[in-house]
């Protein structure tokens, strides 16, 4: 009986040490097989750490259900956010304003609200068309040029008829209706270099108008029949931004008369869109509303080549004529703004032999002047030289124009208009003038 037992007592032992051998075993090949295989299912994994790391993971759980117990706990998405699963209720990822960032907004001052700028217009039309208009806009389009009255000297009368004609009815609207309605184009012409450029964009600064600076250029196309597409899309844009300005500069070139002999029928079509959109069925302009008003604004250096027809549209036809003694003294003051000069230095002198001269000349005659002490200086020195002493005599260089200094510019600078020309702006603002 005593054998029987103690051979029961080391069999089971036996057991007990093979089912330990075997466990370990298995461990070892678990282990072994956790590092040769590259992806195993969450089923998996979760059975290999209940048997490597059965501790930690109850820890784990422990954390998680404690963490979801307590409301007071403050939640997060981000790294390190316990487990979640679907008993869970639904957390926002944004943080939601408190009263105090509530309060703040409300305390935001104005000005920081006035300064957030609202969204530009853009013109919706067809596909074809909106490549069109994008190069238009990239052209031609000035929201501000920043020109003012006063940078312009002289030119009163056309001063005044532009005030009337663009500037009033939008401070009067209620005034210009009916018979009194604004004029919807208007011409300068007369010799080169006299501000009829300056004075469109004094226009469209001065009333805060979107203006549009046109050559013959931006509306010209090598594709047959885009050209007239290109006229209209400019008229669908200006409605857009109404109040706009129109300024076609060398209008003379665009709308040249019809009929010669040098016309094709691409340059026809566009003078006929043209004359469409200016005074059709639906033209620029369709009713008394001034908010609406488009403009157009034609310059030109030869008033007699333009078509009849287009004359007629551009109700106000100004000549901007030489400037006269008082306006080339204003000239004279503005160009030389920024120079010191002598004290022989006589400006009304100066105005009067200055007669004859354009304000493009004028400002020329000043500009030769003001580099006179930089030629007395730099005369019969190399480069070398004068690159040594361009630091050292800054001073000299500044120092004040004489008058002997505007006597020998006006020698030097001719006038760029003749007198031929002159009568023949007169005698067509005789026959065809509108001021």
């Amino acid at each position: 009986m005593i054998l029987i037992l103690t051979l029961l007592g080391l069999s089971m032992g036996e057991n007990q040490n093979t089912r330990l051998k075997r466990s370990a075993g298995e461990d070892d090949d678990r282990q072994q097989q956790a590092s040769f295989v590259g992806f195993r299912t969450a089923s998996e994994q979760m059975d290999i750490d209940s048997v490597t790391r059965p501790n930690q993971l109850s820890s784990a759980s422990y954390k998680t259900n404690t963490e979801c117990s307590q409301p007071n706990v403050k939640k997060s998405l981000g790294v390190g956010a316990a487990r979640r699963n679907i008993n869970n209720k639904f957390v926002v990822p944004v943080s939601r304003p408190t009263k105090e960032d509530e309060m703040a907004l409300d305390e935001k001052p104005t000005d920081v609200l006035a300064a957030v700028k609202p969204e530009e217009k853009k013109y919706e039309g067809l596909n074809f068309e909106k490549d069109l208009c994008a190069s238009l806009e990239r052209d031609i389009v000035q929201k501000n040029p920043n020109v003012h009255w006063t940078d312009i000297a002289g030119c009163m009368i056309a001063k005044n008829l532009l005030n009337e004609a663009v500037i009033f009815p939008l401070l009067m609207p209620e005034f210009f209706k009916g018979i009194r309605r604004p004029w919807k184009g208007v011409m300068l012409f007369g010799p080169p270099g006299t501000g009829k450029t300056m004075l469109a964009k004094a226009v469209a600064t001065e009333c805060n108008t979107t203006f549009f600076n046109v050559a013959s250029s931006s509306l010209t196309s090598k594709y047959h029949g885009e050209s007239e597409k290109l006229v209209r899309c400019l008229f669908e844009l200006a409605k857009l931004y109404a109040p706009s300005t129109v300024f076609i500069d060398e209008i003379d070139s665009l709308c040249s008369r019809r009929g010669t002999s040098n016309e094709d029928e691409v340059s026809r079509r566009v003078k006929s869109e043209l004359l469409v959109q200016m005074d059709g069925v639906a033209g620029a302009l369709g009713g008394d509303d001034s908010s609406k008003m488009v403009m157009v604004l034609g310059a030109t250096n030869h008033p007699w080549d333009i078509d009849d027809a287009l004359r007629r549209r551009l109700e106000k036809r100004i000549y901007i004529p030489l400037p006269d003694i008082e306006t080339r003294k204003q000239l004279l003051e503005i160009n030389l703004n920024d120079v010191q000069l002598d004290e022989d230095v006589n400006l009304d002198l100066l105005a009067e032999q200055l007669e004859g001269y354009s304000g493009s000349d004028i400002t020329n005659v000043c500009r030769d002047a003001a580099m006179m002490n930089m030629r007395r200086i730099t005369l019969n020195l190399s480069m070398a030289q004068v690159h040594n002493i361009s630091r050292e005599m800054k001073e000299q260089f500044n120092t004040p124009t004489k008058m002997t200094d505007f006597l020998n510019a006006i020698s030097k600078v001719s006038s760029s208009v003749s007198k031929d020309a002159l009568a023949k702006y007169e005698q067509w603002m005789k026959e065809y003038g509108s001021a």
